[in-house]
């Protein structure tokens, strides 16, 4: 991995790995081309929010859907990796529009005019997408457009070149965009409300990843119910599937101690860790220390603020902050850990992290530290897993985990036949049968 911008940048993509690609049959499928405008696409590699995107483009042509690209120079990325690149299938049209991170590319001495950052650092995206959007449409003649969030900017171009062309167009949200203190700046929370109000009066459909979020919306826009989808993150199956079976047999993380991973971004306020290293400490107390329970936070970003943590529980022995590493050796180690790790607070009921589905597909055991009455919790119940403690309540935490170490893994591994049914294969048929239903529309 390399964070460093490449050294191409919006003509084709290199081959994809074998059997990555999804190709439609000619003879049996009358392909139709869907215009994507997704600032997190390969090679950008910030969290696993590119995922998204990507399978969409990889899966969507065996269901009749031809994908084109619109993305940003890759200048614009904070952490990119060439590689990615490698896994977007041969032909796909990618093109990329000029755009800069406002706080790393006009920030003097750490200070950027802050309206030049609404809605979001990446608002310089916006004209050169816009243009070279036109010609997209112009040149390839796409039959619908879909935007995607959690980049604001991304649905400003979706809009607009949505009113140029008069195509279909999906405003894939995800997450809910405005909520009750976020953001927390007051003018971009304005400027919030102002894209969502223009996507939901011009937007065809509006697609979110959870039930509670796509009910949200519905409450709040009843005028528009109709139009709001659910459309669930899921897992790739064909990395779990070229996993090297001899990379699994290499054994536990740790041979002399369980091992727990937390794969991806830990959030200070969405995944506030803090009650965790609290209950380390009670396991410490209790003679459960680090030659028995390590607990890997694996590409976590915010390293400091687990190192600092670690420090004040004096757990440092059983906690191990590690670097991000490609995504195909981050699922071998999903495979290799002793349990998977959730975190998801409870002011994020309506979400859902992405990494819980490539968890579920897994087969490891999974402990989930959320409120048993959010969306994150309800996935894991569907799928027959129920190690649930609230991340606010170290004794319950503490609780879990001690049972885990005991090798108590009843309600901890999910039902296979329901994970079947959350591949992003799955998805894109999904979204495909929503294109088809616009497309017919006129």
């Amino acid at each position: 991995m390399r964070n460093a911008t490449p050294t191409i940048s919006d003509v084709r993509p290199r081959a994809a790995p074998q059997g990555r690609r999804a190709t439609a049959d000619p003879a049996s499928v009358s392909v139709k081309r869907l215009l994507i405008i997704a600032f997190q696409f390969p090679p950008f590699a910030l969290g696993s929010g590119y995922q998204r995107s990507l399978r969409f483009v990889q899966h969507l042509p065996r269901f009749g859907w031809e994908a084109l690209v619109l993305s940003a120079h890759p200048r614009a990325f904070e952490v990119v990796d060439d590689d990615l690149i490698e896994e977007v299938p041969r032909g796909t049209v990618v093109e990329r529009a000029f755009a800069l991170d406002t706080a790393r590319h006009l920030a003097i001495k750490g200070v950027y005019p802050e309206r030049f950052a609404r809605p979001d650092r990446n608002v310089s995206w916006y004209p050169g997408a816009v243009m070279l959007g036109r010609r997209m449409l112009r040149k390839h003649r796409p039959d619908a457009i879909l935007s995607t969030y959690p980049i604001a900017t991304a649905h400003m171009i979706g809009r607009t070149l949505a009113r140029m062309s008069g195509l279909p167009w999906v405003a894939d949200f995800r997450d809910p965009m405005v909520q009750e203190g976020y953001p927390a700046d007051p003018r971009t929370w304005a400027s919030f409300k102002r894209i969502e109000e223009g996507v939901f009066d011009l937007a065809s459909a509006c697609t979110f990843t959870t039930p509670s979020a796509a009910q949200m919306y519905r409450e709040r826009y009843p005028e528009t119910s109709a139009r709001i989808e659910v459309i669930e993150n899921g897992y790739d199956e064909e990395t779990f599937a070229s996993v090297a079976p001899a990379d699994v047999a290499a054994g536990p993380l740790n041979r002399d101690a369980t091992t727990l991973l937390h794969s991806g971004i830990v959030y200070p306020e969405e995944r506030d860790p803090t009650q965790l290293f609290a209950a380390l400490a009670m396991l410490r107390s209790r003679g459960i220390d680090g030659r028995r329970l390590r607990v890997r936070f694996r590409a976590p970003e915010h390293d400091e603020l687990l190192r600092d943590l670690a420090r004040r529980y004096e757990v440092e022995s059983m906690v191990d902050v590690m670097p991000r590493v490609r995504y195909q050796e981050a699922v071998v180690e999903m495979l290799r850990a002793d349990g998977l790790l959730v975190l998801q607070a409870a002011n994020c009921n309506a979400q859902i992290p992405a990494k819980l589905y490539e968890y579920l597909r897994a087969g490891r055991p999974i402990l989930a530290l959320t409120d048993p009455a959010g969306d994150t919790a309800a996935v894991m119940c569907k799928n027959g897993v129920n190690a649930i403690a609230r991340l606010d309540n170290a004794a319950a935490i503490a609780d879990l985990l001690a049972r885990f170490v005991a090798g108590d893994r009843s309600g901890m591994v999910a039902s296979s036949s329901a994970v079947s049914l959350a591949s992003r294969s799955a998805r894109a048929d999904e979204l495909a049968k929503l294109l088809d239903s616009l497309a017919a529309a006129g």
